[in-house]
């Protein structure tokens, strides 16, 4: 799996040992971070693109993400690709937990679906939010969801 910084630059170690570089650097600078997970899609004629980041908040002080980009020609239903954005969120989530856990860094994975009945998301909501809470993770829809909304999102459109 491909992860790159938000600049572009490819990162070379594993995904795993940047984020533990990254937790001990930014420790060792006073800051209290907070990790949130999140993958947003795109349909693009008969592909569809996928971004998953992982953002390292700093408390008070911005953040940075990491971003892994992949595209499929599977075609699905919006309720399909919802989940799939959740899975590929969960499995990031799960791949980074006990290194998280070690530092003592608190974990939300975002779902970007809306909360509101109005909107074709929110018919996946209810299997979303219990597959991550039934994983151990904390969970956070739209609007508090800025990791698939807003990061991954900038990434797919």
């Amino acid at each position: 799996m491909t992860w790159k910084k938000f600049n572009g630059e490819v990162v070379q170690s594993s995904i795993l040992e940047e984020v533990e570089k990254a937790i001990i650097r930014e420790s060792e600078n006073g800051f209290h971070l907070k990790v949130c997970i999140g993958t947003d899609s795109q349909v693009k004629g008969p592909s569809t693109d996928f971004a998953t980041v992982i953002v390292l908040l700093r408390e008070h002080h911005g953040g940075f993400m990491y971003i892994h980009q992949e595209k499929t020609t599977q075609k699905m239903s919006i309720k399909e690709r919802m989940l799939v954005e959740v899975q590929k969120s969960i499995e990031t989530a799960y791949s980074v937990c006990d290194l998280l856990d070690l530092y003592d860094v608190d974990l939300e994975v975002h779902a970007d679906i809306n909360t509101s009945p109005m909107f074709k998301s929110n018919k996946a909501l209810n299997e979303a939010m219990g597959y991550i809470l039934s994983m151990g993770f904390i969970f956070k829809a739209k609007p508090e969801a800025f990791a698939s909304s807003t990061c991954a999102d900038k990434m797919v459109h």
